[in-house]
């Protein structure tokens, strides 16, 4: 064993392991990145509202040029719900309330105010806000209010807001840290509530109140105003129906919540994943394919004196385990610094994700973990075999 690492040691090219090594450390991590990042990636388009269903949809009117023309307005009439609620695709459809009166809303955190601004409020029926009644509920006259938050609301705050004034990120197992304040007026009234965050929805894009705050705050601060629903909530059993679509398409409606958008999201972003797994792929067979030559012009190289090896007792497995242990060794330290690389990028990427998302778990590299140990068992088993066939054709030259 010794001589043969002796003469591996004469003829070895450190350039050509050098870029062998980089080659296939370069493939390598990016195989690894694009699997870590879309196993991370992945639950900020898949994972579900807390506060609503997947089979309901959100539907608005088609608004433009050609809507002011004709007069038509952006809000539902008693006939068109009507219309909707009967077809066989709508299991129940509900209005969207919006306030009639003037709030002004102030909110803080850790005793720091984060918003001051003059807001609306809309309401939805009970029966479509998956809350239990025991947190979603209001009596009338009560001064605290639950209410439920853009989740984009709380994405801008820990991602501008709280790193430039050094105050705690929120997530949905901290909403208590928040401060809300109520203030309205109309009809000569002026009043103040507590707002009691329940927490926070990614698909609702305004304040939400429950209809019994709702139905009450409008008849005491606004009983002359009235105003048709701009936007109707349906619960079907599958959004993607042609059905729905077509009929959709037909009224001139659209649909509101980004739930279609994130579908398209996440088949891009799996094609993209793809696309940069392959290009690593390729780049990690090339570079196999770089220590294979290697390997063989070492052999090559000391061909005469390996076939006295042969002839005076040395085994085939014997004079090619030197080789076999040395690309073992090289893809055993792809492999570790590959995932070093990979700890402190996604380390990187994981906080901004992290910040805007602080609901999302923060997972872990298992999956790159095993990639990265399948990868290295088979080209390591490809190695071995390759070489040792390198060595038996020149033992059987011998024979």
């Amino acid at each position: 064993m010794s001589l043969v690492w002796k003469l591996l040691r004469q003829h070895i090219s450190v350039p050509q392991f050098v870029g062998f090594f980089l080659a296939n450390l370069f493939g390598m991590f990016i195989v690894l990145l694009g699997f870590q990042f879309y196993k991370d990636v992945m639950p900020v388009f898949t994972a579900e509202d807390s506060f609503m269903k997947t089979d309901y949809v959100i539907l608005s009117k088609k608004i433009g040029t050609g809507n002011t023309i004709s007069g038509r307005t952006n809000s539902f009439s008693n006939a068109e719900v009507d219309d909707l609620t009967s077809q066989k695709f709508a299991n129940k459809v509900g209005k969207f309330t919006s306030t009639e009166y003037k709030v002004d809303a102030h909110m803080g955190v850790n005793g720091t105010e984060v918003l001051n601004s003059e807001l609306f409020f809309e309401s939805i029926p009970d029966e479509f806000v998956e809350i239990p009644l025991k947190d979603w509920h209001y009596t009338p006259g009560s001064r605290e209010v639950p209410i439920i938050l853009p989740r984009t609301y709380i994405a801008m705050y820990n991602f501008g807001f709280a790193q430039s004034h050094a105050l705690p990120k929120i997530s949905d197992g901290l909403v208590g840290m928040i401060d809300f304040d109520i203030f309205i007026q109309g009809n000569g009234h002026k009043e103040s509530f507590k707002g009691k965050v329940i927490g926070f929805s990614s698909r609702m894009s305004t304040i939400v109140v429950p209809q019994a705050f709702m139905d009450w705050s409008n008849e005491y601060f606004a009983p002359e105003g009235h105003s048709d629903p701009t936007r109707l909530i349906m619960q079907v059993d599958n959004p993607a129906d042609e059905t729905v679509t077509k009929y959709i398409d037909k009224k001139g409606y659209e649909v509101e919540d980004d739930q279609l958008e994130a579908e398209k999201t996440t088949y891009f972003l799996k094609m993209m994943v793809s696309i940069v797994m392959v290009v690593g792929l390729i780049i990690s067979v090339l570079s196999f394919y770089i220590l294979m030559l290697s390997i063989y012009l070492l052999v090559q190289k000391n061909s005469s004196k390996l076939e006295n090896l042969l002839l005076i007792g040395y085994s085939p497995g014997q004079v090619a385990r030197p080789y076999q242990l040395l690309t073992i060794g090289l893809n055993v330290g792809v492999l570790l610094i590959a995932w070093v690389i990979l700890y402190f990028i996604r380390g990187y990427y994981m906080d901004i994700i992290e910040t805007l998302f602080p609901e999302m778990d923060n997972g872990s590299m298992v999956p790159a973990l095993v990639l990265g140990v399948a990868l290295f068992v088979l080209v390591s088993i490809c190695n071995v075999i390759a070489v040792r066939r390198k060595i038996i054709s020149i033992w059987k030259r011998k024979e």
